[in-house]
């Protein structure tokens, strides 16, 4: 299920979901972008059957119907595979959404939450990026346009691979790693993790 050419412990992963309905437990793919200390990113996704009705808006949003999930692992087996890997570094979210969907996917399933860092890339946007607020805004339709980034809208490994590009173009911009970003912001840093960031100059 997780490709055996991934290079744990990655300094973050970007993580992405897309949903068979308007129910937010109702994942049927879901997307990482592994992002190392050099900044290459490996990207992987799967689909992820729902047991739930797709309706017609969001299959017409993403592409993806009963048909093509009929084989793939339901959630239970997806989040046992993908959790150890996700908990051992930040999991960059473009907005709260795909966090929001993992708890309510575990509720519905009657699992335990797993316990993940998430941090999320719209914050960093705005630190890196406040001339946007009013202005095409931080999402990621607009970003993709304003830092000419390359990805399908809507696929789950697409969009996770574009949010771990926003924290790479924010860090770029600003001089800062993710973690000085969100620590300048107010927001809560992420916990102590294996990282090579030491060459970013503290904010003054």
């Amino acid at each position: 299920m997780i490709p055996d050419d991934l290079r744990p412990p990655y300094r973050f992963i970007a993580f992405d979901v897309e949903t068979a309905n308007r129910n937010a437990h109702s994942i049927c793919q879901v997307g990482l972008a592994c992002v190392d200390d050099w900044g290459q990113i490996d990207t992987f996704s799967l689909l992820v059957d729902p047991a739930e009705p797709f309706s017609d808006f969001n299959t017409q949003l993403h592409g993806i119907d009963a048909k093509a999930c009929r084989d793939a692992p339901q959630f239970p087996e997806v989040i046992a595979a993908l959790a150890p890997l996700m908990a051992r570094q930040p999991i960059v979210q473009h907005s709260s959404f795909d966090q929001r969907a993992v708890a309510a996917a575990c509720g519905w399933h009657g699992l335990e939450v797993p316990d993940l860092h998430w941090v999320d890339s719209v914050t960093i946007a705005r630190r890196a990026w406040p001339e946007f607020k009013g202005n095409g805004g931080h999402g990621l339709g607009h970003l993709k346009q304003a830092l000419s980034l390359q990805f399908q809208h809507h696929d789950a490994g697409e969009d996770a691979r574009a949010a771990a590009q926003v924290v790479l173009c924010a860090e770029e911009k600003t001089g800062h790693s993710f973690v000085e970003i969100l620590a300048k912001q107010g927001a809560k840093p992420p916990r102590e993790w294996h990282s090579a960031t030491a060459y970013y100059e503290p904010f003054e």
